[in-house]
């Protein structure tokens, strides 16, 4: 059961128990409100689910109105029809030429290194000497746990 499913009854539930509570406090009869309820969820349940047609709306043109049967027999719509005869040119990007792509994809480098907020001299100056001091420290490090386990496995195998 999908959350929309459950939604719908949910709804119906409080509508037909917010129904049932006024009717009986007006004094009518409960039989009639088991067969409004059913009647409302079953509604509201076949406008909730999807009838599997696609609407028309955009396909068709204002002037190009035919028959949905004559349509469909011919393979779409009059305007779906000559949108495919028409020839669309192809944009640089979707090319076949291998020339045309390596330029295409050139001058798009160019352009995202014109976005790049480059960092100053001494930025760089001070990025530099940082990757430069982690780089000996773990270095360092590594060399230090290497020559420990050297030693306890010379120790432990003699």
């Amino acid at each position: 059961m999908s959350k929309r499913d459950r939604a719908s009854r949910a709804k119906a539930a409080k509508d037909t128990a917010a129904e049932t509570a006024a009717e009986e406090l007006d004094g009518r009869d409960e039989a009639t409100d088991v067969d409004e309820a059913d009647t409302t969820s079953a509604e509201s349940a076949k406008e909730l689910r999807p009838s599997g047609k696609r609407s028309a709306r955009g396909r068709r043109s204002a002037g190009a109105v035919t028959d949905g049967d004559d349509a469909d027999a011919e393979g779409g719509s009059a305007v779906a029809v000559k949108e495919r005869k028409k020839k669309k040119k192809v944009p640089a990007e979707e090319s076949r030429n291998p020339f045309t792509r390596i330029w295409v994809f050139l001058t798009q480098v160019v352009a995202e290194l014109k976005k790049v907020i480059w960092p100053t001299r001494r930025e760089m100056i001070t990025y530099t000497i940082v990757v430069l001091v982690f780089v000996i420290v773990m270095t360092a490090f590594i060399s230090g746990i290497d020559l420990a386990f050297a030693k306890g496995v010379l120790w432990l195998f003699g």
